[in-house]
């Protein structure tokens, strides 16, 4: 079973400054953190923005493929986790109709995905199991509960989802 997120911005995890892609559940209160690449990290930053540089960057450049090549990526499935490593699939829709699965790197997809304004979905035992549950302020939670969550957000590690 997917269920749809949206992406809530790329953080900094400190003190490795790693970046993180922060996705949330839409219809709830989990959110799930994705190590991802300092470059991937800008292509989405910069997707999230609608920031079009004078050359396209390489997701651009996918996109520009896919239509060149009449392709349309419908959605993104973030399938798994795998020794603290996740996996998707870029799902596109070619001129016959047919729907056509292609393995690629979340953070990739995810670019690409914001770009296409395609819709990006997590298997519900993944965010089950690597997701962490944050409640909305107002649901019974305090600023400071939500903010002391903040504040775990900025220590956390991948070593810690392994």
């Amino acid at each position: 079973m997917l269920t749809l997120v949206e992406v809530v911005g790329v953080r900094i995890e400190m003190p490795s400054n790693q970046p993180i892609v922060l996705l949330r559940e839409v219809e709830g209160t989990t959110f799930l953190p994705i190590w991802v690449g300092s470059t991937e990290a800008t292509a989405i930053a910069f997707a999230q923005q609608d920031l079009r540089p004078a050359r396209p960057l390489t997701h651009d450049l996918m996109v520009n493929l896919f239509e060149a090549a009449g392709l349309t990526l419908t959605a993104i499935h973030i399938t798994s986790m795998v020794d603290g490593i996740f996996y998707a699939e870029m799902l596109l829709r070619g001129k016959d109709g047919a729907l056509a699965p292609l393995s690629a790197r979340p953070s990739d997809a995810i670019a690409v995905a914001l770009r296409c304004k395609a819709q990006i979905l997590v298997e519900l035992d993944l965010l089950q199991s690597a997701g962490i549950q944050i409640p909305e302020p107002g649901a019974g939670e305090s600023e400071s509960e939500v903010e002391a969550f903040r504040e775990f957000l900025d220590q956390i590690n991948p070593d810690d989802f392994l």
